[in-house]
C-alpha cells in the first residue's frame, strides 16, 4: 500500500496535491497575518501610541495611587466577596438538589439553571436597576453590590452544579453504608460525602475564582472602579491607550496565573492523598523525575522527620 493512501487513526493522511494546497494555504494566512500586523503597527505609530514618552505615565507614583491601585483593589474585592458568598450559595442549592424531597430538588433545580443560563452582564445591569430603584443600599455602593451579587448568583450556580456532580461521583457503597448505620440523609450529607466533595472541589472552586475574577471587569458597564476601568482613566487622561491596556493586561495575567499556579498545587495534593491535613504543603517525590506521573510519584507514603520504622521480626525469617 502506497504513502499516499495509507489512512491514520484519525484521518486519511493526506495526498500530493492536498499537501501542495495546505502549504499554499499556510503560506497565505502568514502573509495576511503580517500584513494585518503591519497595518496596525503603522496606526498606531500614527497615532504616536509607540512612542517611549507614552510609558511615562507609568513611572509617576500618583498614576498608581490615583488610578491602578484602587482598581486593583476594587476588583480584587469584588472576586473574594463574590466568591465566598458563591460558596455558600453553591453548598445550599447543590444540596437542595440532593434533597430527599422532589419539591425542594425542583425549586432549587430552577434557580440553579436560571442563574446559569442568565449572562452577567446582564444580572449586574439588573440588578444596578433594582438596587437603585428600591434604595436597598446606599448610593455609592450600588455598582459594588451588583457586582457582587450578579457573580455571587452565577458562580453559585456553577459552584452547586460542581457539588452535585461531585457527590453523585462518589461510590454508591458509601451512602449504603451510612443508611446501614442508621445515618440520615443529611448526617450522611454532612459527615460523609459532602468532606469528600469538598477536598476534590478545591481545584474548580480556585478556577471559578479566577473567572470572577475576569468577570469582575463587566462592572465597568455599570460604572463600578475596578483595574479595566482605571486603565482606561488613565488612557483617557494621557492618550497612552495601548501602553495602558497592556499594563492592564500584565497586571490580570499575574493575578490569574498565580491562582492557576494555585489550583494545580491543590490539584497535586489531591492526587497525592494529603489534601484535607495541608493543601499547600509539599509534595513528595520518589526517584527521579521521567517525565510522567506514576503512581510511585504520586502517591508517596509521607513520614514524620523523626519516624523510625519498625520491622516485623515474623518478616526476617523469611
Amino acid at each position: 500500500m502506497s504513502s499516499s493512501v495509507r489512512a491514520t487513526v484519525l484521518y486519511d493522511a493526506p495526498g500530493p496535491n492536498a499537501v501542495r494546497r495546505n502549504y499554499i494555504y499556510t503560506a497565505l494566512t502568514v502573509i495576511a497575518v503580517l500584513l494585518a500586523g503591519w497595518w496596525v503597527l503603522d496606526n498606531l505609530a500614527a497615532n504616536g501610541q509607540l512612542e517611549a514618552r507614552r510609558w511615562n505615565p507609568f513611572l509617576e507614583s500618583n498614576t498608581w495611587s490615583t488610578y491602578i491601585l484602587p482598581g486593583l483593589w476594587g476588583t480584587i474585592k469584588a472576586a473574594v466577596v463574590s466568591i465566598v458568598f458563591a460558596i455558600v450559595f453553591g453548598v445550599v442549592f447543590g444540596l437542595g438538589r440532593l434533597a430527599p424531597s422532589k419539591l425542594v430538588r425542583g425549586i432549587c433545580a430552577v434557580v440553579v439553571e436560571c442563574f446559569r443560563a442568565i449572562p452577567v452582564l446582564l444580572l449586574m445591569i439588573f440588578l444596578y436597576q433594582v438596587l437603585a430603584v428600591y434604595r436597598l443600599v446606599p448610593p455609592k455602593d450600588l455598582a459594588f453590590w451588583a457586582v457582587v451579587i450578579a457573580l455571587t448568583l452565577y458562580n453559585g450556580s456553577v459552584i452547586a452544579e460542581i457539588l452535585r456532580a461531585g457527590i453523585k461521583a462518589l461510590p454508591r457503597g458509601q451512602t449504603e453504608a451510612a443508611q446501614a448505620l442508621g445515618l440520615s440523609h443529611w448526617q450522611t450529607m454532612g459527615r460523609i460525602l459532602l468532606p469528600q466533595s469538598v477536598a476534590a472541589m478545591l481545584p474548580a472552586l480556585i478556577s471559578q475564582m479566577v473567572i470572577a475574577l475576569k468577570d469582575s471587569a463587566l462592572g465597568y458597564q455599570i460604572g463600578y472602579v475596578e483595574v479595566v476601568r482605571s486603565g482606561t482613566q488613565v488612557a483617557s487622561a494621557n492618550q497612552n491607550y495601548l501602553p495602558s491596556l497592556i499594563v492592564v493586561a500584565i497586571i490580570m495575567i499575574l493575578i490569574n496565573y498565580g491562582l492557576t499556579m494555585l489550583a494545580t498545587r491543590v490539584e497535586r495534593q489531591l492526587r497525592a492523598g494529603r489534601a484535607r491535613r495541608n493543601p499547600f504543603a509539599k509534595v513528595p517525590t520518589a526517584g527521579k523525575d521521567v517525565g510522567l506521573d506514576t503512581k510511585d510519584t504520586v502517591n508517596v507514603d509521607w513520614q514524620a522527620p523523626d519516624y523510625t520504622q519498625i520491622d516485623n521480626p515474623v518478616e526476617k525469617r523469611f
